[in-house]
């Protein structure tokens, strides 16, 4: 696991341009996961590597999607890395289509000791594992968190990695479940968190910074379930943490840039499953990187 100095996770140097492996799946159709990563990501100043998990046609809330399972390959098109130098600065994982892969992410954890290690456990939502996962699938995940240096599940996820009822939980069980995940991961960034303040509510991120301190940021709280949030907000923490960015302003760029990216989906009347409508809330982003960064 990287060392962490009080201020950053990962410093950039200069005008370094940190590498990252983005590890996830890739949907022809629907906005998520690498078709959302590589964009975040590279709008932050990054250089992206994709390493696909998966090949869909669309992602699985389309029906009659196709699916081409990549473990088979994952091995042997990493290792070729190797022999062209390829160096990684940030491992970030997410949607992992069997146990299998985890070791694939593991194999890159030892061939880049030193590169930053981000973990989205990508298992399910609503209080539900999505279908092709099970009790063996949660338990290799959170054997991967242990040695990640930042893990960004939503809700659920947390949940499943805690081993607490979702369907108990309320705003105050938040804490708690923070420092249950801090056991797996020094630093745990959980999503999809409702909060009350002055009477509405806030979707809130609680998270744990460089000190291991329990904080939230939260921003205001847009109705409907977004398909690929989670992804927009996760590639936008790993974009800020690789260009130096401390964990509070990480945490406060990403929220909101994801809240901008929902509201501006919900005024074009886009339907929610297609993604996020993030393109016109780049440039901003951007421009809010590059200033945080300097």
């Amino acid at each position: 696991m990287t060392s962490a100095n009080n201020l950053h996770l990962y410093e950039r140097r200069d005008d370094y341009i940190p590498r990252v492996a983005a590890v996830h799946d890739l949907c022809g159709y629907g906005k998520c996961s690498l078709g959302v990563a590589i964009p975040v990501l590279s709008a932050a100043g990054c250089d992206v590597c994709p390493v696909p998990t998966g090949l869909f046609s669309s992602h699985t809330a389309f029906p009659g999607w196709y699916m081409h399972d990549t473990t088979s390959i994952m091995k042997d098109y990493t290792d070729a890395w190797k022999g062209i130098g390829v160096e990684i600065d940030a491992v970030y994982s997410g949607f992992l289509g069997a146990p299998e892969q985890v070791d694939r992410i593991r194999d890159l954890y030892e061939t880049y000791p030193n590169a930053l290690r981000v973990v989205d456990p990508v298992m399910g939502d609503n209080g539900i594992l999505y279908s092709h996962f099970d009790q063996h699938f949660v338990d290799e995940m959170k054997g991967l968190c242990k040695i990640a240096d930042v893990i960004v599940p939503n809700l659920t996820e947390a949940c499943f990695l805690t081993d607490t009822k979702y369907e108990s939980v309320t705003e105050k069980d938040y804490p708690p479940i923070l420092s249950k995940l801090k056991k797996l991961c020094p630093r745990p960034s959980v999503t999809g968190c409702d909060e009350v303040r002055d009477g509405s509510v806030r979707s809130a991120v609680f998270y744990t910074d460089e000190k291991g301190e329990l904080k939230s940021y939260a921003t205001e709280k847009i109705e409907g379930a977004f398909h690929g949030a989670g992804d927009v907000y996760a590639s936008a923490l790993v974009g800020a943490l690789a260009r130096g960015i401390d964990m509070d302003k990480a945490v406060e760029l990403s929220a909101e840039f994801t809240k901008n990216s929902i509201a501006q989906t919900k005024k074009d009347g886009t339907e929610a499953r297609y993604g996020l409508n993030s393109e016109s809330q780049m440039l901003a982003f951007l421009e809010n990187i590059d200033k945080a960064a300097k």
